[in-house]
């Protein structure tokens, strides 16, 4: 009869003693909002149809989380950060939704009529630990400072001298919007 030895490793008594985190299935609006709160921004919280809604700023600019897809009442297995905003007089440049999506990732940007909205999809379904809900709304208020940015230093090919004014001032054409933008 032959015999196998077994050899240890140092991995065999670090896998012993180290305790898995216990990973999120489902969300609840509680736990978003103090992920935002973690982040550096205030949370309101508003009940509307029995449902919480968290409204919140970062950069100075207002933003909602839209509820997805509910694992049991008050618990999301998804959500959508959102931040629309109303283009005042016109449209934005030509080419700045597109290049914001040839740049970046992890956030969308969609036009609707006089609106633009910033999206970032948050996904739990399958089991997170629950520090991946905090650095999520690290990267969403990253995403809003870089979109910002991208608005004020937006140049659309082939700019001239003449029309670099117009889109230097993106920005002052784009506001908060007011308005609930359907998510």
């Amino acid at each position: 009869m032959t015999t196998i030895a077994t050899i240890a490793t140092p991995f065999d008594t670090v896998a012993q003693t180290t305790e898995q985190p216990t990973l999120l299935q489902a969300i609840t609006p509680d736990q978003v909002a103090d992920a935002i709160k973690a982040a550096g921004c205030a949370v309101t919280v508003i009940e509307q149809e029995g449902v919480p809604r968290l409204h919140s700023a970062s950069h100075g600019v207002g933003f909602q989380v839209l509820w997805g897809n509910a694992a049991a009442p008050g618990e999301y297995v998804d959500f959508t950060l959102s931040c629309p905003l109303r283009v005042q007089g016109g449209t934005l440049p030509e080419g700045v939704v597109a290049e914001w999506h040839r740049s970046r990732r992890f956030a969308r940007v969609a036009q609707h009529g006089e609106f633009v909205v910033l999206e970032m999809d948050v996904m739990v379904s399958g089991g997170v630990a629950p520090a991946y809900v905090g650095v999520a709304m690290q990267l969403w208020v990253q995403m809003m400072g870089q979109f910002f940015l991208h608005l004020r230093n937006f140049q659309a090919a082939g700019t001239d001298a003449s029309s670099d004014a117009a889109t230097d001032d993106v920005t002052d054409d784009v506001t908060v919007a007011t308005d609930a933008v359907a998510g």
